[in-house]
Order: structure tokens, then sequence, then C-alpha cells
């Protein structure tokens, strides 16, 4: 019986193992040879997710790129060569995310030495692959007497990896190979320039020669030209009548010549005189607190291409004439200046033309003289022009025994006459000097009206005497009614008000800007307001009994300049050096411009002064570049009180002042509350 069963399980033995191919004994596979003709089985990974179609098809595309997206982009930093703020245009875009420091040492450095000797390790190097190397050879006499060990043994199988699954969806492996382009050497060669070897001495004799020859040369010159002087005389005597018949037609023709080139220039620019006139921006009606500004006229004469506008100044008398200021305010590239006056009848070429040696300024035309212009120029000297003589010189100028200033003139103000009927006016400089200077007879007599010191600031002179230190004046500005009263403003930011009767000490200091300020100016109306702006970016409006400001508006670019309105005593503009005007109305808005416009063609170009007309609703702005542009305020921009039903709206300054002092009164109040 026992042997049935034995023999029954041989039988399904053989049964299983050809069935399955396997032998259980040696656990070797069967059929190995025909696994080329199976097809492959798709095993699926265990956190595969079940996707339709649609989403298998579905492209998901990222872009990686170098830049960190937290790296700020507005940081600026100032400029001192272009005296205005400047955004920074590289920025760091790295970004750290993981910094690990290593312990490992090089074993022939000296701490390597230090730790080997403190372990009692023995000196010398160590290789690993040799110590490798000799544990393999042993090993390898085991396995000469054990024999090879089996690929497919059980132990061979337990060491391998697993066989990493590929992407199912949308694998696909490509490698490509390209050529090194052949590496080419080109050589030229050239002829040496030719050399040739000179001596020579020098010696008293051989100097004393040449000076003799150019002394012969010299006499027989003198000598040609005695010996016809009667051709020369009647040559010169008939230059000079020419020149005199040609002067006499000239001036015969000049005033028709002038009117029929403003008649030309008026057909010219038909279009720009029309607008001038008659135009009103009809979409002001449409929008409340906004306006805009029209372009008029162009001035640019060519020889003042590379000069910047430095002043700008309407003459009272003839409101269609306004004199500018040429010169330049980058201080490393200073040369001539050009003092030129424009007409609105005549755009295309100037009326009056006065080169000078040195860069122009400041200038200021006298309101009942209009022929007089004072000038302030670069190199500290004052001059006044006269336009009724013919000559391009001015006809008195400061020089170093008359006073002139050490520095460069910033600002020039004609005042009243004084007690002997001369005419006098004011400058200030960087010397910190407040300069009256009289008209008397040939000459400018001067006279020092106060000295601008820095407070506590002191500096040692000779022998141990202790010397104020000066304040840099850059602009300054006299009371409309007040006639002693003065303000002045410093390179420090501080803003100074002054009195002609004490030239000791200041009335009040305002600390009014981080930097220079450039321009400060009276109200028109009011007479305890004045405007300021500064590099700063901001403009601020003062009362002059409080020290802080009422109102404080920031542009975002340096102030070049700022101006108040002749019509209203709420309206001013302001220029800033990114080519924007910008106009407030206060009555209006209190917090923001009314009519933010850019004025000129190319992003670089920098506005430096800006005028009212007196009686004309336009304003002239002036640029780096020579240029001097017109623009003409739409009438949201000159907007007056609506007159009610049966009243009768008042008029005159008096309506101006009561305007601005509703405006202080709003801010005065909370003060008056707390105090």
């Amino acid at each position: 019986m026992s042997t049935f069963f034995s023999q029954t399980n041989m039988l399904l033995m053989s049964v299983w193992s050809c069935f399955f191919g396997q032998d259980e004994e040696d656990g070797t596979e069967m059929g190995e040879g025909d696994e080329w003709m199976q097809g492959k089985t798709l095993i699926k990974p265990l956190d595969q997710l079940d996707l339709t179609e649609a989403e298998l098809k579905e492209e998901f595309t990222r872009i990686l790129t170098a830049n960190n997206p937290h790296a700020p982009q507005n940081i600026v930093r100032y400029s001192f060569k272009e005296r205005s703020y400047k955004p920074i245009s590289s920025v760091d875009q790295l970004a750290v995310h993981f910094v690990l420091e290593g312990n490992l040492l090089h074993q022939d450095s000296d701490e390597a030495r230090r730790q080997r000797a403190k372990q009692g390790l023995p000196e010398g190097r160590y290789d690993f692959q040799s110590t490798h190397a000799a544990g393999g050879e042993d090993a390898g006499d085991v396995e000469e007497g054990g024999g090879e060990e089996r690929a497919d043994s059980v132990e061979s199988k337990a060491g391998k990896k697993e066989q990493k699954i590929t992407n199912q969806f949308n694998f696909s492996e490509r490698a490509s190979q390209t050529l090194n382009n052949p590496l080419r050497e080109r050589g030229c060669q050239t002829e040496p320039p030719p050399r040739a070897n000179f001596s020579a001495t020098a010696n008293q004799w051989e100097i004393y020669d040449v000076y003799l020859e150019v002394l012969q040369k010299q006499e027989k010159n003198k000598e040609k030209a005695k010996a016809v002087p009667k051709k020369d005389d009647d040559k010169g005597k008939k230059k000079m009548m020419l020149v005199e018949t040609q002067s006499d037609d000239i001036t015969k023709v000049a005033k028709v010549a002038k009117i029929i080139e403003r008649m030309v220039n008026q057909n010219t620019f038909d279009d720009i005189a029309q607008d001038f006139k008659y135009f009103e921006d009809a979409s002001d009606e449409y929008r409340e607190q906004e306006g805009t500004l029209l372009p008029l006229w162009k001035f640019q004469y060519d020889k003042a291409k590379r000069l910047s506008v430095t002043a700008l100044c309407w003459n009272e008398s003839y409101k269609d004439l306004f004199a500018v200021g040429l010169g330049s305010y980058d201080f490393t590239k200073q040369g001539r200046g050009m003092l030129v006056f424009y007409s609105l009848k005549n755009s295309t070429f100037p009326e009056y033309i006065y080169p000078t040696t040195s860069g122009i300024l400041c200038l200021d035309i006298h309101k009942h003289l209009p022929y007089l212009v004072a000038v302030g120029f670069y190199d500290g000297c004052v001059a006044v022009y006269n336009l009724k003589e013919e000559t391009l010189q001015p006809i008195y100028k400061s020089t170093a025994k008359s006073g002139k200033h050490t520095d460069p003139v910033w600002q020039v103000k004609w005042q009243k006459d004084d007690m002997d009927n001369n005419h006098n006016f004011f400058s200030v400089s960087s010397d910190g000097r407040v300069v009256s200077w009289t008209l008397v007879k040939n000459e400018l007599v001067f006279t020092d009206i106060i000295k601008l010191s820095l407070a506590g600031a002191v500096s040692e002179g000779p022998e141990g005497v202790q010397l104020p230190i000066m304040a840099c004046g850059t602009s300054f500005d006299f009371h409309k009614q007040i006639d002693y009263l003065f303000l002045v403003g410093t390179e420090e930011g501080k803003i100074h008000k002054c009195s002609k009767a004490y030239s000791s000490q200041f009335l009040e200091t305002y600390n009014a800007h981080n930097m220079a300020v450039d321009a400060v100016k009276w109200n028109h109306f009011h007479t305890k307001v004045f405007i300021s702006c500064s590099s700063d970016w901001t403009v601020k409006i003062w009362d002059h009994t409080i020290k802080t400001p009422m109102f404080t508006f920031d542009l975002n670019a340096s102030v070049g300049d700022v101006a108040w309105s002749p019509y209203s005593s709420t309206v001013f503009a302001a220029v800033t050096t990114d080519g924007k005007v910008h106009t407030f109305d206060l009555s209006i808005n209190k917090y923001e411009a009314i009519c933010q416009q850019p004025v000129v063609a190319k992003k670089k170009t920098k506005l430096t002064h800006i005028e009212f007309n007196p009686v004309y609703p336009i304003i002239i702005v002036g640029d780096d570049r020579g240029y001097v542009t017109s623009l003409k305020l739409s009438p949201n921009l000159r907007k007056k009180p609506k007159e009610k039903k049966g009243q009768e709206l008042p008029k005159g300054p008096e309506v101006e002042i009561a305007k601005m002092e509703k405006l202080l009164s709003l801010l005065r109040e909370p003060e008056n509350s707390n105090a």
C-alpha cells in the first residue's frame, strides 16, 4: 500500500513540473527561450490614479525662469549727477534655499594631521581602493575553491534592485548628437612702418640765430606795409561809407521786414493762433475736477540747442514778450550762455539775442522800465542789459573790485528805487550773501543786506579765530506789500524769513525740506501765504506765522520750479524732472493735482522752469534742451465760482483772499481746539 502512494506522489510531481515548467528542487525556470513570443503585460502601480481620456490628453506647461518673484522692483537711489532719484535697473535675483557646511578635511591639511595625532593613527595616506583590493584577493581564494556563484541563484536575486516602472501615459526617450565645429586659425602679416633716426643739438648760438631770422622777417613785413599806404586808406574809407549806407538802408527796412515776418508766421501757424484766441476745451463740462493743457507755440533757437533753460520772465508792459536765460545746471560742463527774448507774435526767431561768456542762472525784468533786465551768472557776476542800446554788452556789470559774488548767482529781483531815485535790485548766491545793487551813474554799488550762516556751525580761521560757516542761498522772494520783508531758501533745505533792517539775525527759520529749496514765492493775493518746492519731490504751502506747512504735496519726482497763478489765490503749477506739469486748484481739490500732463516728446527731457502769463490764460515751460513750450489752460484750470440767480458775485482781490483764508481756517481749527 505504501509503495502505491509513493508511486502516486511521483506521478503528481511529474505532472506539476510539466504544467508549470519549474523544478522545485533546484528552483530553475523552464521555457525561458519562449519568453519573446509572449505579450508584455502592463503592471499597474498601487498609487496610480484612474484618469479619463480627456484628462490624459491634457497638457500642463510650466515655464521656469531665473527671476526671483519676491525681489523688489522699485528700489531707487539718489543720483547726485542728475539731481534726482533714479530706479536701480539691476536687482539681485539670487535666492538661497539651503546651505550646508561640510566637515570633511583634506588628509594632507594641518587640521587632519592634528586629528590623526590626537587619535593615535599612523602618518601617511590611506588608499581605500588598495584595502578593498586586498580584501578582494581573500574572497577570490574562497570562490576558486567553492566554484562560481550562479547568476540565477536565490542570493543573487535577493541582491537585485526593483526595476523602476516607466510612466505609461506619455513616456518618450530621445537622444541626439551634434557635431563639434572644427577650429580654424587665421593669421596675417604686415610690413613694419618705416623708421628714421633723427638727432640734433640745441646750443645758445643756434637759438640766437633762429630769433634773428624771425626778427628780420617781421621788419620786412613792416616795410612792405608802409610802402603802399594810400591804397589801403582809400579802401578803408570806401568800406566805411558802404557800411554806413547799408546800415541806413537796413534800419529803414528793418521795421517793415519785422512786420512782414510776423504776418508770414501768423499765416503759417494760423491754427495755433486760432486756438490761442478762441479754443476752449468742451470736454471740461463733463469732468468737474479735471483739466487739460493745450500745446501752442514751441520756441527754440538753433545756437542754443545744447543749453538748458535756467530762467523765464514775462514782460509786465508788453504781455506777449518774455525773456529766457540759457546756461547749464551740469556744473562739470560750464561754458557760454545766452539771453534771448521771444514774442508770441513770432515763434520762429528771437526778438533780441545777447550771447554771454558765462552761463545765465537767473534774470528779472523791471516792472516799470521794461527795457532794463537784471541777470545773474554762474561765475558770480550780476549785470544789467538795456534793450534800447544797440550794443550786445551789458551797461552795468559787477567785478571783483565792485563786490561780485564768489559763487553762482541763483536769483535776482528788482526793488523800488532808493531815496535818491536810483534803480536797485537784489541778488542771492551760494556764497551766503544777499546783496543790494544800486545803479549809480556808470557803476554798480553793492551793499550786503544779510549773510546767511548755519546755526552753531563754526570753522577755525587764521590765528585760531572762529568764523561762522556760511549757508548757500538758492532762492528768495520779497513780500508783495511789506517792503522790508523777504524769504530766502537755502541749499540745506531751510527757509529764512529776513528783514532789510536786520542784517545779523533771521526773523524766523522754517525746516522746510530735506534737500535744496529750488524756489520760494509769496502768494499774489494773501499776505501770509507762500509756497516752496525742492528736489526732495515735495511742494509745500506755508503760513509765515506758523512754523509747520499747511499743505504738502508729493509729486514723485524732483520739482524744478513752482509758480502762483495771477488770477486766483488757490491755483498754482509746478514742473518736475520727469517732464510733467502739475496744476493744482486748492478750492476744487486739496489733496491732488487737477491736471498732470507730460509736455515733452522725449522721456529723458527734464522740465526746469514755469511762468504764468500776467494776462492771457497760458503758461510757458522751459526744459534742459533749450526749448520753451507755451500751453493754454482749459476752463476747469481757471474756473470761477458760479453765479447764483439774482446775485452778482463780488470781484477783486478781496474774493481771492477770502478763498484762501477759508482753506487756512479749516486747517487752523484743530490746532485752536487742541490749544
